[in-house]
């Protein structure tokens, strides 16, 4: 291919400024993923290098280190993969997306943000039922007017209610309408994430280096 026709390779690092502050786990500019939905302190960003996503005001690590701290027991952990099939595939309707969660993880996002500390991950296994879950609730948000209503019931979730007492109403209704099919849908779409290593929650072990 002649010279003039190659597209130039552009550094993520370029993309850096104001509108696209750096990433707290790597220091890559994060980017635009989805606008500002109601429960959520503002639009989120993701990092195109390790994955994070960051709602609202990204933060520096020390922040992400503290909500990644809300989610260890001892030495292990467990996240809502933000590089998952389900986050792919529901968008702004991925169940990981609940109220008061400022970081989205990624497995590449705790390595280096647990880095700081001289950790490393040791191990990482798909973890079944909180992604099959999110795989099902993420596949019945596409049909309700909130989000994740019913995990939300079950306590397993924040929920998201709609505005309208009708619409709030009419989310219980699908939601226990649709559970059954929408579980059939979710299980297999869910195997098939875990397979190909793109699992949507994802238990992990560290220790000191």
């Amino acid at each position: 291919m002649d010279q003039t026709q190659r597209k130039p390779v552009v550094p993520l690092e370029a993309g850096g400024g104001p509108e696209n502050p750096p990433c707290p786990a790597c220091g890559e500019p994060l980017f635009g993923w989805i606008d500002a939905r109601p429960g959520m302190a503002g639009p989120v960003s993701r990092c195109e290098s390790c994955g994070l996503g960051a709602v609202g005001q990204p933060g520096n690590a020390e922040d992400a280190l503290v909500e990644l701290d809300r989610l260890r027991v001892e030495n292990r952990m467990t996240i809502a993969n933000r590089s998952g099939f389900s986050a792919s595939l529901g968008g702004a309707g991925w169940a990981g997306l609940e109220p008061g969660v400022r970081y989205l993880f990624t497995v590449e996002a705790v390595s280096r943000l647990i880095a700081h500390r001289d950790q490393v991950v040791t191990a990482r296994r798909w973890a079944p039922g909180p992604a099959i879950l999110a795989m099902w609730q993420t596949v019945l948000n596409g049909f309700t007017f909130g989000r994740n209503v019913a995990l939300g019931a079950i306590h397993r979730k924040d929920a998201v209610p709609a505005d309208s007492r009708w619409q709030r109403r009419l989310d219980a209704l699908i939601s226990v309408v649709v559970a059954v099919p929408a579980m059939l849908v979710a299980l297999p779409l869910e195997l098939l994430a875990a397979a190909s290593r793109r699992g949507g929650a994802i238990s992990l072990r560290f220790e000191l280096l």
